[in-house]
Formats: C-alpha cells, structure tokens, sequence
C-alpha cells in the first residue's frame, strides 16, 4: 500500500502475486491469445489471397487505385478509337453514350475526398513502372453507392457491345475493350466482411464433420494403446537389470526421429510391392492384400495410427517412468511384508500414485494428438478419398493450397476450441479427483 510523502511503498501479498505471474500473462495473450484474436477477426471475411478482389480485409466498399489507373487508361484510349474506326451513326452514338457515362462516373470518383490526389500519385508510379507497394495510397475508400453505380455503368457496357456489329478490323479492338471493362470493374471491391456465415457453411459441410470424425479416431485409438504399451514399458525399465541405461536410450529413438522422416521411412514399408511391414501384415493376415495399407480408407487409417502407437509410445513411457520413480521402494517392501502380491501393489500402490503422471501425460499427448498433422500429410495426404483428413490437414489445405484465408481460419478457430475443450474436460473430470485425493492424504 502507498504511504505519505519520504515513506517506502509497498504492495499487498494480493497485488505482490498478481505482479509475479503478470509477466505470463503477457507471454500467454503475445503466444496464444493474439493469433486466436487474429484468426478470428479473419474468419469475418471472405478473404482470399488468390482472387484480387477478395485479397484485403474490407468493412466497406473499396478501389484498388492502381488496377483502376491502369486499365482506365487503356479503356479510354481502346473507347476513342473505336468510335474513330466505326462509320455507322447508330454504333457511333452508343459508343460516345458508353464514353460519356464512363467519363461522369470518372469524375466522381475522382471527386471522392482525397481521391484526385492520390490517383495522380498512383498514376506517375505506374508510369515509372513500378509497383504500389503502399496499401494506404493503393486501396481507397469508396462510397458504396457510387460503387454500386459505376459497377452497374460498366457492366451495361459490355453488354451493349455484345448487341452490337463492327468489322473485322473493329472487332479486335471491341475484344479488348470488353477485357478492360470487365478488369476495370474488378477494381471497385465490394466489402467482404460476411460475419459469422463462413462458420455457418462448416456447420454444414459434411467434409469437415468427416475430418474431426478421423482426428478423434485417431486420437482416442492411439493415445489408448500408447498409453497401455507405454505403461508397460515404463514399468519394464523401472526395474533394476543388466543395460537399462542403453535400453532406455534405444527405446527413445522411435520418439528422436523427426515425424515428417518416420512417416516417410514408415511410407515405404507399408507400400504394397515393396514394403516389408506390408508384405509381413499380410502374412500374418491383419490385412487381405500388402497393397491395402494406402490405398483403402481402413488400411490407411490403421497404417497412420500404428506409425504414431510405434513412434510416440516411448515418449508416454518416459513420462510414465519419471512417475515410477517418485514412488518410494518402502511402500512396496511394506506391502510385501503384509502379504501383498504383485497384482495388489500394482493396483492398490502403483495405479493411484501414477494418477498425476497419468494425466500429465493423457492431457499432452491427447492435445498432441489431436493436432497431428505432419504425419498424415506425409504418409497419406488425407488419402484416400479424405478418409484419414484430420482438421488440421483440411485447415491446411484451405489455407494454403487455396489460399483461402477467410475459410481456413475458420478451422483454425475450430481446432483451438476443440484443444479448449479436450483441456477443461480433463481438469474438471481427471484433475479435481486428483488433487481432492492429494489433499486428502
């Protein structure tokens, strides 16, 4: 608390707490809650990088100043010579109705506030040759009636020029200006901000239901048998033998190894011709055909799910094992000395002294899981038919091989509220049986 005038300050333990964990607090809204907002804010939009119109953020109407600039130019030149080139009246006089219009509408754009002075700065960087690279100075508000206008202006221009007949020599020069028209008025965009209707349309897309529907089955089966194989491991190297330090070490490599590099090695031996893996399940019949490992959706599955069982195993038998060693050796002398068998101490010692161990390593490895991503991309690509597309994979697909950055952020939100979910679901229901059974003993 403030004291008066040539005394120390002092802060409560309250606000002394709240001054320790500030610094956190600023790391976790920099790491996590700034791109969250980010992503957010753009599935609001239907933005797109790989369509000029839909490539910025826009609230309102807007003008892309050096599109307009340049096409104008040609447009007027390619309007003026053909009403040059054409002879007939009737032709000449829509042509000049179609020039003056566009002119007007020239002039009022040009009479938006700042707009004059900015188009002839656009202009002499053109003429330079050089790019806008500025977006302040290359995209304009406009008025969203104006807009509206002189998108229609243009459009009817077009069509009248597909009513109308030149010659040969006319003809090519009515081909570009139909070009010019329609790239000048792609430079008016209309506002993309389309609210929550991006999410609307994934509500009802069937294809992203089917890729959560995989990322769960993916997530449940695997983490379960990790966590049954890993248990087992861990309690295996627990115990005192001749080379447990190098066992221990050979058991993580699976774990060491890179995703993407595992995926690929596991890639080739589950090909169907040349595939070892391949060609051992099926003399074991787990699968009718080596070749049915990639190339038919349960194959594929069952290949991704028994990759990431054989390459994350160890890590949850690490966890597990650093758990197994904070429990004290004189508890299970205890036991044994009561006449407790090993089946009893596993489950009356072992099990409930694992349980934060447990859910340290559920809680991770179910986020972690859930996430995957390189390893499906790699070893199947989604394949076959979108049957092993995680949401991750769709999110990626979206965002950059469509670039589609409205509708990918989308799954990009999805994807953090189903980690969300998955993290209160297991401190609510694993975690506060946990800790209520530490304070209890």
């Amino acid at each position: 608390m403030a004291k008066g005038p040539g005394r120390n300050f002092s802060l409560s333990e309250k606000q002394l707490g709240y001054l320790m964990v500030l610094p956190s607090l600023l790391l976790i809204l920099a790491v996590v809650i700034w791109p969250i907002t980010q992503s957010f804010w753009n599935s609001l939009f239907d933005y797109r990088l790989n369509d000029p119109t839909r490539s910025q953020k826009m609230l309102t109407d807007n003008i892309d100043l050096e599109r307009y600039a340049n096409n104008y130019y040609y447009l007027s030149n390619s309007l003026e010579s053909l009403e040059e080139s054409v002879k007939e009246t009737d032709v000449n006089q829509v042509l000049s109705d179609i020039n003056t219009q566009i002119e007007s509408y020239h002039k009022k754009l040009l009479g938006e506030p700042g707009m004059e002075d900015k188009y002839k700065k656009v202009n002499d960087i053109i003429a330079s040759f050089r790019p806008v690279t500025d977006s302040k100075l290359k995209y304009s508000k406009l008025d969203s009636k104006l807009a509206a206008d002189y998108s229609t202006v243009l459009e009817k221009a077009d069509k009248k020029l597909d009513k109308l007949q030149f010659g040969p020599e006319e003809e090519a020069i009515a081909a570009d200006l139909k070009e010019q028209l329609k790239d000048t008025r792609g430079a008016i965009l209309k506002s993309n901000f389309i609210g929550f209707k991006n999410y609307m349309n994934y509500f009802q897309d069937q294809r992203m239901w089917q890729s959560i529907a995989n990322t769960t089955i993916f997530t449940v089966i695997s983490v379960f048998f990790e966590l049954v194989i890993g248990l087992m491991i861990a309690l295996l190297l627990n115990r005192v033998f001749f080379g447990r330090g190098i066992v221990r070490a050979a058991v993580l490599i699976p774990w060491a190894i890179p995703t993407a590099v595992s995926a690929m090695m596991w890639k080739y031996l589950y090909d169907g011709q040349s595939g070892i893996i391949a060609h051992f399940f099926e003399k074991l019949h787990l699968v009718e055909n080596a070749g049915d490992l990639l190339t038919t959706p349960t194959g594929a599955m069952f290949s991704i799910i028994f990759t990431d069982v054989w390459k994350t195993t160890p890590y949850m038998a690490l966890l597990l094992l650093a758990g197994l060693q904070t429990i004290p050796s004189s508890l299970y002398e205890a036991a044994q000395v009561d006449g407790a068998n090993r089946y009893h101490q596993f489950f009356k010692i072992t099990l409930p002294l694992l349980k934060s161990s447990f859910l340290v390593a559920l809680l991770f490895r179910t986020l972690d899981a859930f996430r995957v991503f390189d390893l499906i991309y790699v070893l199947t690509g989604g394949g076959p038919a979108n049957s092993t597309e995680s949401i991750t994979v769709y999110a990626y697909k979206t965002l950059f091989s469509q670039q589609n950055f409205g509708a990918g952020s989308v799954l990009s939100v999805i994807v953090f509220l189903a980690v969300a979910l998955i993290s209160m679901i297991y401190i609510r229901f694993i975690g506060s049986d946990l800790f209520e059974g530490k304070i209890k003993s």
